[in-house]
Parts: structure tokens; C-alpha cells; sequence
């Protein structure tokens, strides 16, 4: 029998995340995973591109990863919301002494560079491709059974498997979830103007149009937002197709677009658990809360999940508690579950807002964007929010860093 202090189900970005976390300060740490490690840096595993806050990334920064993202990602220096093409814009430019509001990654770049950074990792065991077919979480610990036939003892068991976490279904955790009856459909496209690192957002009766900015400065990811019911239709299109129905709901400004890359499409849904913790258990990323991309937050939210519960397990053992102490589990509960509850609650109702065809007439959606715009308080704070600057922050691995 292998023993370890915690051990992750799930080694995605939020997993992987934790467990370099954990293994920087000396908690032996395993991580399992069923998927095949070249199968998720596949070019064409994950066509998606994330937005990490600069928290995200002062986190990433403290355990070695962003020197493995060097030259790969895009800053945000401004977000463009819109309703359709008409004027009254929504303009986040911050002053410039703030620095960026994010900056723009593809998710195969993330997962790149995670890995690379594991291989370095003295705590951290990947068990990978592996199962746990058996697991047993009781007060004196966990022990799991994997598929390969290894035998694993841990003080904690973490789940990060995803929006449809099988652990936190055996847990008996109840979820409140719904679908948006929306499809994101995801691309990159290359045009002829530069974006000047801007990230837009056009609001459409269907669903919102999103560009964001990638490297070159000619070239934007796209997350385009359908219904449905609609869906398959728009995935069938030609490329010539595809591109004239783009070109119409982004107009002239960046001139001309091309594809430049593969077509893919998500499901949009909401899942928020009522608790994030049961006997030596805790959730983090989206097994905890999923939610719409509109904003941009779902990962960051994650990825706050990681550094809380980071600072909590590794101060709660330096006092003498072993990880899965119901103390330390009931003391993440507190700090994540208000902070998860109030970003998913806000992006719901952004969506709602924007995104629910004839419920919010095209002149009032511009008459409340132009009311942000001249109401510095609020935009201060949407700002705030994409830099990931709200809210308690964990000091061990991004409270010392912004």
C-alpha cells in the first residue's frame, strides 16, 4: 500500500493545479486520471481558450508553471461589450497603472505546461492512465483501489473529475443545475485588423458573439453561442458558409476573417453543489460549480478553489492537523462556498440579462450598458472581478503576489 497525504481524482487543469500546489509545499500528493496523458495535449483535444485573471496567473507563477507559458498567451488590455453592433458600448479599459485584466491562453498551451511542470514535482505521483474501482472514505482516512491493481492510503480525498463528478455523486452531494439550451461553438479565426489585445463581447437575440484575443494580433478565438436546437445546422455549414454567418455579426472592424482552426461545439449548463466537503472529501473546480462562459470566470474559479484550499490544508498541518481534519474541511467550506455561490449567482443572472431571447427588449439591454459605462463604481468592480481580485485571497500562493 501506497501512502499519501491527499489524493486527486481528476488530473485536468484545476487537478493538476492542486497537486503541483500541494507537492510545492511538501504534501505528498497523488494524482488519478483514466485518460491518456498524450491524449490530452493532442492538438485537437481541447480547441477551447481560457481567460486566467492575473490572480490565476500570480498563482500559476508561485508553483512554477507560467515559466512554461512564456510567450504563449495574450493580455487583455481591454473588454468591448456590446448589444449587436449599435453604438453604446460597454468600454473596460483600466487606467494604466493597473496592469492587464487577464490574459488569454489556449487550453492546450495550459495542459502543456502543467505537465511539464509535474514531471519536476518531489511530492506528486501521477497515476495515469488510471481508475479507482474501489474507494473507501472513512474517519481514519481514505484507501483506494485502482484498476492497475495499486493499493492508495490518503488523509484526503479531493475530487476534481469534472462537471459530472461520479465522488460527488456517491457522496450523496445534491447539486441545483440546469441547462441553458445553448451551444457554444468554438473556433479560431484570422483577420485582417489587429485586435490590440480586446476582447469583445456582441450580444445577439440567439446568444452572445464572443472574440477574444489570441497571438498573433491577427488572430481571435471565437465562442460563439447558439441555440440548440439550431446547433447542428450551424455545424453543418460550409466553411464559406460558416464565415459569411461570422462576418455578419462582427461586422467590418476587424476586416476580412478566415478560419484558423477546427470546429467544435460544447453544451452550456449551471450545476452549483449545496456543500463542497463531506468526510475527507472536498470538491474544487467543476465539481463543485459550473457555469456559464460569458465572463470568462469558470476556471479562475477553480483555480480559486486551488489556492484556498492550498492555504488552508498546508497552515492546518503546520499546526500539527492532517489533511482531511474536519476543521480544515468545515474552514474551505466557509471561504468557498460564499465566494463560488455569489460569482455563479452574478454570471447566471448576467445571462439571463443578456442571453434569454425576448426577455430583455434590445433598447433597454443599451440604455444598462450605457448606465456601467458612466457609473465608475460598477465598472471598478466588473474590473476587479476579471482580474480576480474579489473576495478574501489566499496568501500563500496569490495574496503575496498582487
Amino acid at each position: 500500500m501506497e501512502r499519501f497525504d491527499v489524493v486527486i481524482l481528476g488530473a485536468g487543469l484545476v487537478g493538476l493545479t492542486l497537486g503541483i500546489a500541494l507537492s510545492r509545499h511538501g504534501v505528498r500528493t497523488a494524482v488519478i486520471d483514466p485518460a491518456q496523458p498524450l491524449a490530452q495535449t493532442a492538438p485537437g483535444f481541447d480547441g477551447r481558450v481560457s481567460a486566467i485573471s492575473s490572480t490565476s496567473y500570480a498563482m500559476l507563477s508561485a508553483i512554477g508553471v507560467a515559466e512554461h507559458l512564456d510567450g504563449k498567451g495574450c493580455p487583455i488590455d481591454r473588454i468591448w461589450v456590446s448589444d449587436g453592433l449599435e453604438p453604446g458600448a460597454l468600454d473596460f479599459a483600466p487606467d494604466a497603472d493597473d496592469g492587464i485584466m487577464g490574459t488569454m491562453f489556449p487550453n492546450r498551451d495550459l495542459r502543456l505546461a502543467l505537465a511539464e511542470t509535474a514531471k519536476g514535482a518531489e511530492n506528486l505521483q501521477i497515476f495515469q492512465p488510471d481508475r479507482a474501482t474501489h474507494v473507501d472514505r472513512g474517519v481514519d482516512g481514505v484507501t483506494l483501489t485502482l484498476e492497475t491493481g495499486a493499493t492508495l492510503h490518503g488523509a484526503l480525498l479531493i475530487a476534481a473529475e469534472g462537471r459530472n463528478s461520479p465522488t460527488r455523486e456517491a457522496a450523496g452531494i445534491r447539486t441545483t443545475r440546469w441547462q441553458y439550451r445553448h451551444t457554444a461553438m468554438v473556433t479560431a479565426i484570422d483577420h485582417d485588423i489587429p485586435h490590440a489585445n480586446t476582447a469583445y463581447e456582441i450580444f445577439y437575440v440567439g446568444g452572445p458573439f464572443a472574440l477574444l484575443p489570441m497571438q498573433p494580433g491577427t488572430r481571435s478565438a471565437v465562442v460563439w453561442t447558439v441555440p440548440t436546437d439550431q446547433a447542428p445546422a450551424m455545424l453543418k455549414l460550409s466553411e464559406r458558409a460558416w464565415l459569411a454567418e461570422a462576418q455578419k455579426r462582427i461586422g467590418s472592424f476587424l476586416g476580412d476573417i478566415r478560419l484558423a482552426g477546427p470546429r467544435s461545439s460544447y453544451p452550456l449548463g449551471f450545476h452549483h453543489a449545496a456543500r463542497i466537503t463531506d468526510t475527507r472529501l472536498a470538491l474544487v473546480g467543476d465539481s463543485a460549480h459550473a457555469i456559464h462562459p460569458i465572463a470568462g470566470q469558470g476556471l479562475n474559479l477553480g483555480f480559486r478553489d486551488v489556492a484556498a484550499l492550498v492555504e488552508v490544508l498546508v497552515e492546518g498541518m503546520r499546526l500539527g492537523l492532517d489533511p482531511g481534519d474536519a476543521q480544515l474541511l468545515a474552514r474551505y467550506q466557509r471561504w468557498r462556498g460564499l465566494d463560488a455561490l455569489t460569482t455563479s449567482v452574478a454570471m447566471d443572472g448576467l445571462v439571463r440579462l443578456f442571453d434569454v431571447p425576448g426577455r430583455i427588449p434590445s433598447l433597454v439591454r443599451r440604455a444598462g450598458l450605457a448606465a456601467v459605462q458612466r457609473t465608475a463604481p460598477l465598472k471598478n468592480r466588473f474590473m476587479a472581478a476579471a482580474r480576480g481580485q474579489s473576495g478574501k485571497l489566499p496568501k500563500l500562493l496569490v495574496g503575496e503576489m498582487v
